[in-house]
C-alpha cells in the first residue's frame, strides 16, 4: 500500500460518497486508475464496507451502555452460541473478547433505561455468566470510525 492508497482510504473514511473524480483530483490520478485502486482495495479486503453514519440522537438512541461480563465457560461451543445470540440483539452494536478481569465487553445503544433493562434481560437469558456489570456513558467525548493510517 503506497501513499496514494492511504490518501484514497483517508478520503473514503471521511465520506464514502465522495465521487471518484473528486478523489482522483485530490490524490493526483485520473478517474479510471483511481477507481481501479479503490476496487483493488475492496477486492483485497482493505475496504470492507461503505456505510452511512447516522446521528444516534436523531434515532432516539440516547443511552449508551457498556456491559462487561465474566463467564466460567471458555469453550468454543459456548463462545459460538453466545456470539450468535448477541448478533441477534440489535441494540448490542459491539462485542469484544477481552484480556484481564473482563471476558467480554459489549457496547449497547438504546432509547432509555427501560429498553436497556429489556436488552439486559434478553442477554442474561441466552448465556450463563458468573458476573455482569453495566456502566453508562455520560458524555461522548470522542467517537470516530476513521482508523489511523500511519502503520501500513
Amino acid at each position: 500500500m503506497d501513499h496514494t492508497d492511504k490518501s484514497i482510504i483517508a478520503i473514503l473514511q471521511r465520506d464514502s460518497s465522495t465521487p471518484v473524480s473528486e478523489i482522483a483530483d485530490s490524490v493526483g490520478l485520473s478517474a479510471t486508475p483511481c477507481w481501479r485502486r479503490i476496487k483493488k482495495l475492496e477486492d483485497e479486503g482493505v475496504i470492507t464496507k461503505r456505510v452511512a453514519l447516522v446521528d444516534r440522537q436523531r434515532l432516539n438512541l440516547r443511552l449508551t451502555a457498556f456491559i462487561s461480563v465474566k463467564t466460567a465457560h471458555h469453550s468454543e461451543a459456548w463462545l459460538g452460541k453466545f456470539a450468535e445470540s448477541v448478533r441477534r440483539i440489535p441494540e448490542i452494536v459491539e462485542l469484544h473478547r477481552m484480556s484481564g478481569d473482563t471476558d467480554y465487553l459489549m457496547k449497547v445503544v438504546c432509547p432509555d433505561m427501560a429498553r436497556f433493562d429489556k436488552v439486559y434481560k434478553k442477554l442474561i437469558s441466552v448465556a450463563e455468566f458468573s458476573d455482569v456489570k453495566s456502566s453508562f456513558s455520560m458524555e461522548d467525548i470522542k467517537s470516530t470510525t476513521e482508523l489511523p493510517l500511519d502503520y501500513v
